[in-house]
């Protein structure tokens, strides 16, 4: 089985799951560390000569990740895709089961396992929260309606104040968002890199926490341990 993934997350579950499978990833497939194997390109820019070159069984990429005329121009060359949809945490665990399967994994995955327990009773606020949680900086851009980040705070205890906006990743001046008055700001380091010198002075005196864009975005491995990251971040925030 030869397999080229164009989504982080699912780089990750293949690698670790199905290990000598993948051939290929995107120059942002960060873990786990030191994957070793052909760089194709970007998620919204990929190479289809490098992919197509590789002469993979499969490709796995998500609706949402990747552009649709890459695809076509993938499938018209004759490549299998397997496209994903992950909008909410229970979607998340059905897609890696088919993706891992599809990728010829012969068992479940203990990760796979240990992520549906923790996400059972995940842990949180001592109070439910609203939030507004920042994507992008210069325009403003928030998480909007329909989000699987979404999902994954709101099993935390956390209301995100544009969850019923008519757009998923909607543009809201600064203003407009320090007005809300959420009762924290989420702020992760990915898609765009919010850290302590970038981003909470935009919101100050509203509490702010910087939390790991793997742990939020990611339906992967990560997903075992991002209640308990994304609640002690949240937590810590809140005191």
């Amino acid at each position: 089985m030869r397999v080229v993934s164009l989504v982080p997350s699912l780089t990750e579950a293949v690698a670790v799951s199905a290990p000598g499978v993948l051939v290929g990833a995107t120059d942002w497939c960060t873990h786990p560390d030191g994957l070793d194997v052909t760089r194709i390109g970007g998620t919204k820019n990929p190479g289809l000569d490098r992919i197509t070159a590789l002469a993979p069984d499969l490709v796995v990429a998500n609706e949402e990740e990747n552009r649709a005329a890459d695809l076509d121009a993938l499938r018209a060359a004759g490549v299998e895709v397997l496209l994903t949809e992950v909008r909410d945490v229970p979607a998340a665990f059905r897609e890696l089961a088919r993706v891992l399967d599809a990728c010829g994994g012969r068992t479940r995955p203990r990760w796979l396992d240990e992520a549906e327990d923790a996400w059972s009773s995940p842990p949180g606020p001592p109070r439910r929260v609203t939030a507004v949680v920042p994507v992008w900086r210069r325009p403003w851009m928030v998480l909007g309606r329909d989000t699987f980040a979404g999902d994954v705070l709101a099993r935390l205890g956390v209301d995100h104040l544009y969850a019923g906006h008519a757009d998923r990743y909607p543009r809201v001046p600064l203003d407009e968002l320090r007005a809300a008055a959420p009762d924290v700001v989420v702020l992760p380091d990915e898609p765009y890199r919010f850290t302590a010198g970038d981003g909470p002075e935009a919101f100050d005196p509203l509490p702010c926490a910087l939390v790991s864009g793997r742990h939020l975005t990611w339906y992967g491995p990560s997903l075992a341990e991002a209640p308990r990251v994304l609640s002690g971040a949240l937590r810590a925030a809140l005191r």
